[in-house]
């Protein structure tokens, strides 16, 4: 198995304003894709341990679409939360306050049929989306 991958941003908020727009389903639905060209039409979110987390992940053309599934293994509002994918694949998230605003960052575990590259480059635009969504809520 591949190492796990990290991806990070920094955001203009406060710790709890980070975690609010990381975990809410209407924000997820504005900020979830990675390109012009995809969305994220739903989001649900049992924010427990136990509790599901869905993302619908669609091509704007309607060409193809997947749900992004999991179980939240964790929950430390505003400052961490671990999803199991539902292919046993560990996500973990924490948020930590620095100057200028919150260090987001997601290590992840990768899967083995895309590259790494692609799948860092992905997860990375993913939260560089949520980044934009951030700042321009700040």
């Amino acid at each position: 198995m591949t190492s796990p991958i990290t991806v990070e941003t920094l955001v203009p908020a406060a710790p709890a304003d980070a975690w609010a727009a990381f975990t809410s389903p209407d924000a997820i639905t504005q900020w979830n894709q990675a390109s012009p060209d995809w969305h994220c039409p739903t989001a649900q979110v049992d924010l427990r341990p136990g509790g599901r987390h869905v993302a619908r992940m669609e091509a704007r053309d309607g060409s193809m679409g997947f749900d992004f599934a999991a179980i939240y293994e964790a929950v430390d509002a505003p400052n961490a939360l671990s999803l199991r994918l539902d292919d046993g694949r560990m996500a973990r998230t924490r948020f930590v306050s620095e100057q200028g605003g919150t260090r987001v960052t997601t290590v992840f575990d990768p899967e083995s049929s895309h590259p790494v590259e692609m799948q860092r480059d992905g997860w990375q635009a993913i939260l560089d989306s949520y980044a934009a969504y951030v700042a321009a809520r700040s």
